[in-house]
């Protein structure tokens, strides 16, 4: 089946609608304490869709997409710190997107210019950059101690009196995940799209694009662009979770953890990042509450990746599923092909 383009299996047509199923009943059958951990890893899993444009799609791998996670989760903060007659959900998402627009137009104006390392290294200094800013301007950003993000009010209903847990195990968690299927949706065309197309010609061969008359710099930027929207979208959303914003979320560390799940769901698959940011905040919350080195039980996960399951969680299960089910469009002469790993470097 096609849908404007987009080619659509019936097994991935089943497979979504009963994800789909089993997010909406989530809110009752998980504990309030996982459904918040569920929140975060929708927000993430958003985050992770853009961030995969540029790995995935495009063959860029940056180190500085807290930049504009913290713009985003940041414009959210300051919104109801000083603009609190403005803080109203129709109205912080907006502001969220285009200050991650202006911010991401910026730096990727400045980074597209490089390839491979140095584009990564790029990426992290001016995330850096941020996050100094974001510690140095106390008054305005509460420096180290960051802002509080209160509850909005939504579509003209007010939440005042309301405590958090209530907000986000009910209303919150179903416009959380509306939003995020939209998102998914919008990802999926552009990569299906003539775009998103042109964005894996580039990643597959820069030269012959530029030969087939490519614009590579401005598609790059284009692409930059639409990552950083993703990105500062999941950001916003996040910050109603966590209830509290701080300069770590633009650290290079926080950056390091966007790649980190990107690669446990498998950025060789569409769906792939969003199986790792669910699977990464599960992960990390269970292992910062049972070890004081949860960073080696992180590391040591990562480290198994890479070796036993190079194309991620989604990407194994996926070349499992190939090679157990019938393959039905080999039998009806359709390709089958493999979607191949992107070259990064």
């Amino acid at each position: 089946m096609q849908v404007k383009g987009i080619t659509i299996h019936a097994g991935q047509v089943l497979l979504y609608l009963a994800g789909l199923v089993l997010l909406v009943v989530m809110p009752h059958l998980l504990p309030t304490s996982y459904l918040f951990e569920l929140e975060s890893g929708l927000a993430l899993a958003i985050v992770g869709l853009g961030f995969n444009l540029l790995l995935g799609y495009t063959g860029l791998l940056s180190f500085g997409h807290g930049a504009y996670f913290a713009a985003g989760a940041y414009t959210v903060a300051m919104i109801y710190h000083y603009f609190p007659e403005y803080y109203t959900f129709e109205l912080l998402l907006p502001a969220a997107l285009i200050t991650s627009f202006f911010i991401s137009l910026l730096f990727g104006f400045l980074s597209v210019r490089h390839t491979k390392i140095f584009f990564s290294i790029l990426t992290l200094s001016l995330s850096m950059l941020l996050n100094v800013l974001l510690e140095k301007f106390y008054n305005i950003t509460g420096g180290s101690d960051g802002l509080r993000v209160g509850i909005p009010d939504m579509f003209g209903i007010s939440f005042e009196g309301i405590r958090r847990p209530v907000f986000l195990s009910d209303t919150y968690y179903y416009v959380l995940l509306v939003i995020f299927c939209l998102a998914f949706l919008l990802m999926k065309g552009i990569v299906n799209s003539p775009f998103g197309k042109a964005l894996q010609s580039i990643r597959d061969d820069e030269i012959r694009a530029r030969l087939i008359g490519v614009r590579v710099r401005r598609y790059r930027l284009y692409a930059f662009i639409i990552s950083g929207l993703f990105t500062g979208l999941g950001g916003a959303l996040w910050s109603f979770v966590d209830g509290h914003v701080t300069p770590e979320i633009s650290h290079w560390i926080f950056s390091g953890e966007i790649v980190y799940m990107t690669l446990l769901g498998g950025f060789v698959i569409f769906e792939g990042p969003i199986v790792g940011a669910i699977l990464f905040t599960f992960l990390q919350s269970y292992a910062i509450a049972n070890t004081e080195y949860w960073q080696f039980v992180m590391g040591i996960t990562l480290i198994l990746l890479v070796l036993f399951l190079p194309g991620g969680v989604a990407g194994g299960l996926g070349d499992l599923a190939r090679k157990v089910l019938p393959k039905r469009e080999k039998e009806r002469g359709k390709d089958t092909k493999a979607h191949r790993p992107p070259t990064v470097w």
